[in-house]
């Protein structure tokens, strides 16, 4: 029984491997690729999992412009905001959204996929997501991977 060991290893912030990673949003679909993209700031994919730790990847998108909506989702998905006044209640179509800036579809994306707390409040600042292929995270010198790849 010397050789096997049966403890549990919970990762705290020290003990966290955490990773550069770029995913190129060309052509994918937009939930498809914010559930894998969620999963990688969160790290469901690695064996040290901790749900209440912060051991995911820092992630950073490029060609968000080029993301993919099925159906009419174009026209019929709405996204609604509230200014906090009576009568305050402001909506935007996904078109209407892109047309001002093409990231903020995935952040919403994303974000709507982190817990609803503090821990999903810092785990949503490892996400950068730029409309272009050009990034300005080129010292962290991130691994591109391909979603497609991934469970």
């Amino acid at each position: 029984m010397n050789t096997l060991s049966y403890k549990t290893v919970s990762a705290n912030k020290a003990t966290a491997s955490k990773e550069w990673v770029l995913v190129d949003a060309d052509g994918q679909t937009l939930g498809r690729l914010a559930s894998k993209i969620a999963k990688l700031i969160r790290g469901k994919h690695k064996p040290n999992f901790t749900p209440h730790v912060d051991c995911g990847d820092n992630v950073v998108v490029i060609n968000a412009e080029k993301i993919i909506l099925t159906g009419k989702k174009w026209t019929d998905k709405s996204y609604i905001r509230h200014t906090g006044y009576p009568g305050g209640q402001r909506s935007l179509t996904a078109t209407e959204m892109f047309e001002k800036d093409p990231t903020r579809l995935v952040e919403k994306a994303v974000k709507g996929m982190l817990p609803k707390n503090i821990l999903g409040s810092a785990l949503f600042r490892n996400l950068y997501v730029y409309a272009g292929t050009e990034h300005k995270h080129d010292a962290q010198s991130p691994k591109a991977i391909n979603l497609n790849d991934l469970k």
